[in-house]
């Protein structure tokens, strides 16, 4: 059943469901923010347009700064602004930033613990034509690994708004992690978002049945989940489906009480298996509460030009995939 609570988005399940770039989400709540703090700047790497922080620039003018095709540049300006009480947020594709300037974000940002934010636009193989040189899918690895840093990949246009939002109110170095194509709005204004607190997207069925997988993803691939929960349902197989937004801090409550209940999960990312979502889920799981686990995601692989859908399909990251992963888990737990 859906835990009404949530607000989710009834329409996800029909054939006419809303679609909007994550990047949207982006633009609009930099717009908020610049409202509500004079404090907020932002700064392009030429990219004003595509990363959606047009929106900001026409409304302020006087605190947006293009910087050019210079992302290692940008980064250390923003770094200066970070510890000088501006509130600065930089944007480019994630396989520039933070792809070309990590070790600006790593030396000039986190290592002083300037108030930065790092929003990596167009990442993941939906990217799609543009290619695997254009296609971010080690990014939220990368960054996942450093001092200081949160990490955010929030599932739809909807949730990056508020993602955005909430980054612009806390203090230290955030990475927010966006696409480029339009997919699935599957939350509402009024579903929680609270940075390192997961949301239960999906339950068992109410007729007591106990749930046999934990499915925990995040990003854009947290519909194809839910698609697929519903469907395994026909089996007669039940799953809680876990929108874990915050890679860095990982909600660990969350996440150990309801593998503790299902005994087995399946993570799914548009990301490398390696360093990203699974990694961190397999590590808090080996610490605390060893359980059969199965990937979803990059594996071990560049993409490659062509459509979207396409893409997610033969990279095994469709609803059937993670239909697949699930009963292959369950049968290690059994």
């Amino acid at each position: 059943m859906l835990n009404e609570q949530l607000k989710l988005n009834q329409k996800i399940f029909d054939k006419d469901v809303e679609m909007k770039p994550t990047r949207d989400g982006y633009g609009e709540g930099l717009v908020i923010l610049g409202e509500e703090n004079q404090n907020v700047v932002v700064l392009s790497a030429d990219l004003t347009e595509s990363t959606r922080a047009e929106g900001f620039a026409k409304k302020f003018p006087e605190r947006f700064f293009e910087i050019g095709v210079a992302e290692q540049n940008m980064a250390t300006i923003a770094a200066g602004l970070g510890i000088s009480g501006k509130i600065p947020f930089i944007s480019s594709y994630a396989v520039f930033s933070p792809g070309r300037n990590y070790e600006q974000i790593r030396t000039t940002i986190a290592y002083n613990d300037s108030n930065v934010k790092i929003a990596g636009a167009h990442a993941g193989i939906s990217v799609g034509p543009d290619g695997a040189t254009h296609q971010a899918t080690e990014d939220m690895a990368i960054m996942r690994v450093i001092p200081n840093m949160k990490v955010i990949c929030p599932c739809d246009s909807i949730e990056t708004r508020k993602a955005i939002i909430a980054a612009g109110k806390m203090w230290g170095p955030v990475y927010v992690r966006f696409g480029r194509e339009k997919s699935p709005i599957i939350t509402t204004n009024e579903t929680p978002f609270i940075p390192g607190k997961a949301e239960i997207l999906w339950n068992p069925p109410i007729d007591g049945k106990k749930a046999d997988v934990a499915i925990i993803g995040c990003g854009m691939l947290l519909y194809n989940a839910l698609i697929a929960a519903k469907e395994l349902e026909k089996e007669n197989i039940g799953t809680v489906v876990i929108n874990s937004h915050t890679l860095k801090p990982l909600d660990e409550k969350t996440i150990l009480a309801t593998v503790d209940k299902t005994k087995a999960v399946v993570t799914v990312e548009e990301h490398q298996v390696a360093g990203g979502l699974g990694s961190a889920i397999a590590e808090l799981l080996a610490k605390k509460l060893p359980a059969p686990i199965e990937f979803i995601g990059m594996q071990n692989t560049f993409g490659e030009s062509g459509k979207p859908n396409e893409l997610i399909q033969k990279y095994s990251m469709d609803v059937e995939s993670i239909k697949n992963a699930v009963r292959k888990v369950l049968k290690r737990k059994r």
